[in-house]
């Protein structure tokens, strides 16, 4: 069925989105609420034993309709699937408790814009996108531009404006965004939790002075004896992880702030979740399916990034205090949960590798 005619945009500036309905009895589930989740799936009990081996959701047999055939294509293609699969199910299951939110009206005002301002919107072809700090958002933006004509090329060079030529769905009335919400493709991309932890560490506190001084500057006054005369751009691993424990989820920056705190997926129901893990792949299948220009392609990793790699991030979680780890998860165990990431493993075996 063709959905209805997008509805007229009000003349004036646009509005952010208001408080729609009753909200009380529809908060996001108190960690209380999200302890009884965790212990349903044994990953409570993990956490608190210390057990922090590659730990995932348990295993499912290939979903119906899936064979396995010979040869390594295959075999990826099913484990992909199974993946998708697991992925799906675990935000059904999640998602099904009474008290969930079912829209985005139902989250608290704060909640509600987060996620808005979050969502960037393309009209032309009719498509919603979250964006995730360091999960590839910067390229992502450079398409929407393109898709705009806002930019000539996804390979123009300059500095990227996360701003401007961007449409944020927040800045809509709420019946305009209520349509939007039900009639485009929505799409979000995700990472491994605690590799997105350490690349947004050694971007911010390794090469961006303004994070030095507004962040930095003020974990090492509050964790490092003597730490007045840092210009902040020393902060330890160990130090940015204590941080985050002590910081509320909600007033978190969006680089570190948890994926599903960001893009609330059960207010939001995502027709794909893309992972950056087969980030070309997943992009090309987002790109055909909104139908983009075929000279849009997603960017190839500017030559200048540094990419986190698996012995970086087990240099950076082994040299790390297991107690700040572990006491870390319940933070981001949702994004590990839904996104069927392992926790990390710092065993001490695996250490020692």
């Amino acid at each position: 069925a063709v959905p209805p005619p997008l509805p007229p945009r009000a003349v004036t500036a646009r509005s952010r989105a208001r408080s729609r309905g009753a909200v009380g009895a529809a908060l996001l589930p108190s960690m209380l609420m999200f302890g009884v989740i965790l212990a349903s799936s044994g990953l409570l009990l993990m956490i608190e034993r210390g057990i922090l081996a590659q730990v995932g959701p348990p295993p499912l047999h290939p979903p119906a309709g899936l064979s396995r055939r010979d040869g390594p294509d295959s075999t990826a293609e099913l484990e992909l699937e199974v993946l998708r699969d697991t992925r799906n199910r675990t935000i059904r299951a999640l998602c099904g408790q009474r008290s969930m939110p079912r829209s985005v009206w139902e989250l608290p005002p704060g909640q509600r814009r987060t996620v808005l301002q979050h969502l960037l919107v393309s009209d032309k072809y009719r498509f919603l996108y979250c964006y995730v700090p360091k999960v590839a958002c910067s390229n992502w933006k450079r398409i929407l531009k393109v898709l705009d004509g806002a930019l000539e090329s996804v390979d123009v060079k300059g500095k990227m404006d996360h701003k401007s030529d961007l449409v944020f769905l927040g800045d809509m009335k709420p019946e305009e965004i209520s349509y939007r919400l039900k009639h485009y493709y929505k799409f979000i991309f995700v990472r491994n939790p605690m590799e997105r932890l350490l690349s947004a560490y050694r971007n911010k506190f390794g090469e961006i002075k303004e994070y030095q001084q507004k962040y930095g500057v003020e974990i090492i006054r509050r964790y490092r004896k003597n730490g007045g005369n840092s210009a902040g751009d020393d902060v330890s691993f160990s130090e940015f992880l204590q941080y985050l424990l002590d910081e509320d989820v909600e007033r978190m920056n969006e680089h570190w702030m948890p994926i599903y705190n960001l893009c609330q997926p059960c207010a939001v129901r995502y027709d794909f979740i893309g992972s950056y893990e087969r980030l070309h792949a997943d992009a090309n299948h987002v790109l055909e399916r909104i139908q983009a220009p075929s000279f849009v392609r997603f960017p190839e990793r500017q030559a200048w990034y540094k990419p986190v790699t698996a012995e970086t991030l087990h240099y950076y979680l082994c040299n790390t205090p297991r107690r700040l780890i572990k006491e870390l998860l319940p933070k981001y165990i949702l994004d590990f949960f839904l996104f069927a990431y392992p926790l990390p493993n710092v065993t001490s075996e695996f250490c020692r590798q």
